[in-house]
């Protein structure tokens, strides 16, 4: 790489004044999955270039093939809850992101995903993570998939978030979940019945918002 950037800084000025993007290319050359043009990514999501530019830099540190498995996602999702066992929302969380259930996500998954999360309308926000409770795919949450993800974010913020939780925690909690969402009492909560309870709560509309301006 090295060589690269320093063959372009030997041309014009007018090429000096892009090298940044033009660095970036050439080195998403050397990796073994190329994402797709800067263009086509900036209008797919809702993200500039340089935001983008910033994302697969950070991207490519962590991932230097391009891609990333799930045990690599899993391995770097980890650092962020040192006290808990992250391991089985990670899995959760890595196919929501793996919308083409390849085993793998690639940069475009992962910006895609985050302009969602971060950019996207409500709805979008809100399709997202029905889609991301909605474990089997099969357009309907169910007290099981609620109960697995729930034990998942239990596990995950550790004993020194919930020092003193009693066994039955995690079913009260789906019990209190289902009690809101699901209108018309059938056993599951479809999306039209997730968007609209959730809409109606003021607490979740609020933390679907923290996040509009980290980047």
């Amino acid at each position: 790489m090295g060589a690269v950037v320093g063959s372009l800084t030997m041309q014009t000025k007018t090429r000096r004044l892009s090298r940044d993007k033009a660095d970036d290319d050439l080195e998403i050359t050397m990796v073994c999955h190329r994402p797709e043009g800067l263009d086509q990514l900036e209008a797919l999501t809702n993200f500039s270039k340089k935001e983008l530019q910033v994302l697969y830099r950070g991207f490519k540190n962590e991932c230097p093939s391009g891609v990333v498995n799930e045990e690599t996602f899993k391995q770097i999702y980890a650092q962020f809850f040192p006290h808990g066992d992250a391991s089985t929302y990670a899995h959760y969380l890595f196919n929501a992101f793996d919308t083409a259930h390849s085993g793998s996500i690639k940069f475009e998954d992962f910006v895609t995903a985050l302009s969602i999360l971060l950019r996207g309308s409500i709805t979008e926000k809100l399709q997202w993570t029905f889609n991301l409770y909605d474990i089997n795919r099969d357009g309907y949450i169910n007290k099981e998939e609620m109960t697995d993800i729930v034990r998942a974010i239990y596990d995950m913020m550790g004993k020194y978030t919930y020092p003193v939780l009693k066994n039955d925690a995690p079913k009260q909690h789906v019990e209190a979940f289902f009690q809101k969402m699901d209108k018309n009492r059938d056993g599951v909560v479809t999306l039209d019945e997730f968007i609209y309870s959730c809409q109606e709560d003021e607490n979740i509309m609020r933390s679907l918002q923290l996040f509009e301006n980290v980047i």
